[in-house]
């Protein structure tokens, strides 16, 4: 049982459909030749080729900590069918709201991993956006059938302080408390550099300039070439494929989807800059346009005059002129954390704690030696926006690498019990369901030896 929770550990339901859903979108979209049915449950089935890729899927995300069997595997895809098929039993209803939703967050996770939807299309053999999306919907339904389906046979699940006790103890017992990674708490000051009303009125004045140029017949491609900040204008001349659903920002989608074929749009802001757009075509639900991005430069004095004042803040707070939180509300220019005494929320959880030992490389090597209270030394970033910033951070709190214990981890511990008797309800549930679902098991599996009755289970 022991290996049976490890492995559960990477297999949660919430993780464990996404991927579902991701690599069921490869069989599908790829047309990969059915090797195989192994298992059949109600209207659902396994592949063997399913079995090899979560296999392969649980060994990367243990970081090859956790090996797990064809037959292991093959239970745990069981057990997702199952749900999926009684979620439909149970009326279980899904809203195209819901689906959409999933299908747009699929749409940009693709997106960011290959670049643009085009290469999401074409790397998964798709014939256009409509044909991905169709193919989304159908596995971000069952998704959400099988989550839902969870939540009603878990939701009035909880454990009581006796219980988080026991469990505890029973883990002290056997040896087996878990051993929580270091964790940090930030929080920090950002000090923005602005350009001057100048600089940014030059930028307009020379994007009015380019457009006036293009409408006069010169090539947009060239313009942009020379001219935009954009680091991907070298390979694609500026131009871009735009959705709805597109992983771009709020400002180039409007613009895109407003403009006329051909027409040049006058200078607009985002987060990055200031732009021109020209529409190229419109297919469908799909805009072709290229834009020109520029942004305004802040010059070395004013840098220079920036770092001296982040200095002077940290020698405050330092001195005891300031504490930390009133700096934050006093000089602090990022509107994220400006509010909350300059906390730094971990954009993985959407918690407070980081994970010392799975930051990012650099910032691990700023804040890793700091102890409880220590600041930084002020330092240089620039976002992907292009903004140029000082900034510092405090280590708020700090706990190092140590084995559970009920004191100091009492919610983690309860979390860890909470789940543990949600897969225990789980899996009294699954073993009376089975009785009365129609199972089928391919004879390459027939000699597997499952956890629950599957065999057991009625074969018509």
């Amino acid at each position: 049982m022991q290996h049976r929770t490890t492995i559960s550990k990477y297999i949660k339901t919430s993780i464990f459909t996404f991927f579902l859903g991701f690599l069921g979108l490869q069989t599908f979209a790829q047309k990969v030749k059915i090797d195989g049915v192994a298992v059949v449950i109600g209207k659902n089935i396994v592949l063997d080729s399913d079995i090899a890729k979560f296999k392969q899927e649980v060994e990367v995300r243990s970081e090859g900590k956790v090996k797990i069997t064809d037959c292991e595997m093959l239970e745990e895809l069981m057990q997702q069918k199952l749900m999926a098929h009684h979620a439909v039993v149970d009326s279980v209803t899904v809203s195209d709201a819901e689906i959409s939703d999933k299908v747009d967050r699929s749409i940009q996770y693709f997106t960011q991993q290959y670049g643009n939807i085009e290469k999401v299309i074409k790397a998964y053999g798709f014939n256009d956006l409509e044909d991905l999306k169709k193919e989304l919907t159908t596995v971000q339904t069952e998704n959400l059938l099988i989550e839902k389906e969870q939540l009603k046979i878990t939701e009035k699940i909880d454990v009581t302080p006796e219980e988080v006790r026991l469990y505890y103890n029973g883990l002290k017992e056997k040896g087996e408390l878990p051993q929580f990674p270091a964790e940090i708490e930030l929080a920090q000051i950002v000090l923005t550099a602005v350009p001057t009303k100048e600089e940014t009125e030059r930028v307009i004045a020379k994007l009015l300039e380019i457009k006036k140029d293009i409408e006069e017949g010169s090539n947009f491609r060239m313009k942009a070439i020379i001219n935009s900040d954009d680091p991907g204008v070298t390979n694609n001349g500026g131009e871009y494929t735009v959705t709805k659903e597109s992983a771009f920002i709020k400002e180039f989608k409007e613009m895109a989807f407003t403009l006329d074929v051909n027409q040049v749009s006058k200078p607009f802001k985002s987060e990055f800059g200031y732009h021109i757009m020209q529409l190229h075509a419109i297919k469908g639900n799909t805009r072709v346009a290229s834009h020109i991005l520029m942004q305004p430069d802040v010059p070395d004095s004013k840098m220079n005059e920036l770092k001296e004042k982040a200095d002077s803040i940290v020698l405050k707070i330092r001195t005891g002129i300031l504490t930390f939180d009133e700096a934050v509300k006093k000089y602090s220019d990022d509107a994220d954390t400006k509010n909350s005494g300059g906390l730094i929320i971990n954009p993985s959880t959407g918690e407070s704690k980081f994970d010392l030992t799975r930051m990012d490389p650099a910032f691990y090597a700023r804040v890793s030696d700091l102890k409880k209270g220590e600041m930084t030394d002020p330092f240089y970033d620039e976002e992907r926006s292009g903004d140029k910033m000082f900034k510092f951070i405090l280590m708020k709190d700090r706990t190092d690498t140590h084995v559970a214990n009920i004191i100091d981890d009492y919610v983690k511990v309860q979390q860890l019990a909470l789940q543990k008797k949600k897969e225990e309800t789980i899996t009294k549930w699954s073993k009376e369901k089975i009785k009365d679902t129609y199972i089928n098991i391919g004879p390459t599996h027939s000699k597997c030896t499952f956890d629950k009755n599957w065999k057991k289970a009625v074969n018509k």
